[in-house]
């Protein structure tokens, strides 16, 4: 008798483990990740139109220099999620001259991920700080993109680090680790369903 309660003992605590693990993993992915198709140009061509972004939801404390984040805007008739590149933060100075580098804290910015290599895409000159609590942002396709250079007169043309939804994601390890996850906690579910389903029929009949 214990022999064969042995097979059935073994398929409950895989089918139990399996789903713990799947609905574990699942909902992490819905509320820790989420993903957007990209319907603008203004992040060519390091995410063009039509391609399909995955991000990382973060506290509005994790946002870093060179992040790209999706964020709220903050239009008074709208608010939608707009796709832009961190360029500094509460504190940094900001400036540019017409055809030249971005430069923070006095420091140029080396830009490779800017559209034909140009890092400034004829926007007028600025020299900004930005308030503490927000952000400048910008478009990696500076000559197409409505980003903090055009709205300076508002704060710098920062944004409240707040609006921030998530960020995207330069590595998919962790991402593909927890799908991986939620894969094989649904295959020792159904494992541990059917071990219980064989060994009920094959169960004697008194």
């Amino acid at each position: 008798m214990m022999g064969r309660r042995r097979p059935q003992r073994a398929g409950r605590i895989l089918g139990t483990a399996g789903l713990a693990a799947a609905a574990g993993s699942i909902a992490l992915l819905g509320t820790g990740y989420t993903a957007v198709t990209v319907n603008g140009d203004a992040m060519d061509p390091t995410y063009p139109r039509g391609a399909r972004a995955f991000f990382e939801r973060i506290d509005p404390g994790e946002v870093r220099r060179g992040d790209v984040v999706l964020h709220r805007t903050e239009d008074r008739d709208e608010s939608r999620p707009a796709l832009r590149r961190v360029i500094g933060i509460g504190g940094d100075n900001v400036r540019q001259s017409p055809g030249g580098p971005v430069t923070v804290n006095g420091e140029p910015l080396s830009e490779p991920y800017v559209k034909d290599g140009d890092p400034s895409g004829m926007a007028p000159a600025y020299d900004v700080v930005v308030p503490e609590g927000r952000l400048f942002l910008l478009g990696d396709h500076r000559a197409n993109s409505n980003d903090s250079r055009f709205s300076l007169d508002a704060r710098s043309g920062s944004v409240a680090a707040t609006t921030v939804q998530a960020r995207a994601l330069d590595d998919h390890t962790g991402l593909r680790l927890l799908a991986l996850t939620a894969l094989f906690g649904l295959l020792g579910t159904m494992g541990g369903l059917v071990s219980e389903i064989v060994w009920r029929r094959r169960r004697p009949v008194r």
